[in-house]
């Protein structure tokens, strides 16, 4: 399904995972909201350009298009996820969702959010007359629980400075050739420290980033009705090769370039 038919269909998803062990979450984006709650356990959160450390009781708030990836670095851990679409947002709240980004911490509220996801739960995997509007009620509600209460938590990155920099680094230079080398240099430090911390600190591979960010980008073209061949995207995304940009656009996305572009024109 589309990005925007997913809006257009007020998209509404929830998942429990429960998992032991040493795991890597999903790398990713994707076109609707997520809320991510963490019962038990630690893990470090890398969203857009920042690492944060997550703990048992906090919330995870990320927007569409932005990049994130959990790493959980050993031990029992257990979350859920609500994937919705902006309309499950009170008009209210929306004004005020920047302060909640992206970690949100207030353990006075605890039991209360708690409650709200055991419900959604229970709704969602038993389903039953009105559940599906039980469940919708419920995020309302926990949208409006997360304004009225203060985020505690300062949202200070817990990653490297100089991580961030590089991040930076590529974003302002996505349509140049990028070099880990360069990046490194413009976040005064050596190319080999900042390939394994970047690493560490993100989920992701430096270049394997790189592509991501350059991907996202092109997807952005391709949906917006953008006038540009594919070569012209391919080159504007910083691809040398428009083969290659395809070839690595459909092994991410499952489509070409082309046929995407065809698919977001009908929608």
């Amino acid at each position: 399904m589309s990005p925007s038919r997913q809006h257009a269909e007020k998209y509404l998803r929830f998942e429990n995972d429960k998992s032991k062990g040493s795991i890597v979450g999903n790398r990713h984006y994707h076109s609707f909201f997520e809320i991510y709650y963490l019962d038990e356990g630690t893990c470090r959160y890398f969203i857009d350009s920042k690492c944060y450390d997550v703990e048992a009781g906090d919330i995870v708030l990320i927007p569409e298009g932005v990049i994130h990836h959990t790493t959980y670095q050993g031990g029992y851990h257990s979350r859920r996820l609500i994937y919705c679409s902006r309309s499950f947002i009170p008009t209210d709240v929306a004004d005020k969702l920047p302060s909640l980004l992206y970690l949100y911490r207030c353990p006075s509220i605890a039991d209360s959010i708690r409650e709200i996801f055991d419900v959604i739960d229970k709704e969602y995997s038993d389903p039953v007359e009105y559940s599906r509007g039980i469940i919708a009620a419920r995020v309302e509600l926990l949208f409006f629980l997360l304004a009225r209460n203060k985020n505690e938590y300062p949202n200070s990155s817990a990653g490297s400075e100089y991580v961030s920099a590089a991040i930076e680094y590529v974003k302002k230079n996505l349509g140049d050739s990028v070099k880990l080398s360069e990046a490194a240099r413009a976040a005064s430090v050596s190319p080999e420290h900042l390939s394994r911390t970047f690493k560490k600190e993100t989920g992701f591979g430096f270049s394997e980033y790189v592509t991501l960010l350059r991907l996202k980008k092109a997807e952005s073209l391709l949906s917006g009705g953008s006038k540009l061949s594919i070569a012209e995207i391919a080159y504007a995304c910083g691809f040398n090769d428009s083969n290659y940009f395809s070839e690595r656009f459909k092994s991410s996305y499952g489509v070409s370039p082309k046929d995407y572009r065809r698919e977001m024109l009908k929608s």
